[in-house]
């Protein structure tokens, strides 16, 4: 169960990166609010992926479960409920406003990976197939 995978880790750091650069550079109305969302649910995906080897849907529908969750914590305005609302790290990891084109975000950035994913077993499983001579 528990595998580090140095692919998953580097596409992890790669996209924390990402996210910090929209965070801090990305002042605009698309990519800093979308792309942001979009982003993260594959960021969580490879971060939980980079040392834990699970299934793809069971993968794929946890973080979207766990973002959707994160989300809805933002409609009932749960970070001010606790007292975080002066706490930017609180506000920039659970949010403060609640989006359903957030939810679109997480659930596009899903549907990519699982597309990718699947292309990516069809493309090791011809080149298995292709070494043995099949």
């Amino acid at each position: 169960m528990f595998k580090f995978n140095k692919f998953y880790f580097a596409l992890a750091v790669l996209l924390f990166n990402a996210e910090v650069l929209i965070a801090d550079f990305m002042h605009d109305a698309f990519i800093r609010p979308y792309g942001g969302d979009f982003l993260v649910v594959i960021l969580i995906y490879c971060a939980f992926k980079a040392f834990i080897k699970s299934d793809l849907w069971l993968t794929v529908i946890g973080v979207l479960v766990f973002s959707y969750v994160v989300e809805t914590t933002q409609y009932y305005h749960l970070i001010n409920r606790l007292g975080w609302e002066n706490s930017s790290l609180a506000r920039n990891i659970l949010g403060t406003t609640f989006r359903w084109a957030d939810m679109l975000a997480y659930t596009l950035g899903m549907l990519l990976v699982v597309v990718i994913e699947i292309w990516l077993s069809r493309v090791k499983a011809f080149r298995g197939e292709a070494k043995n001579g099949y």
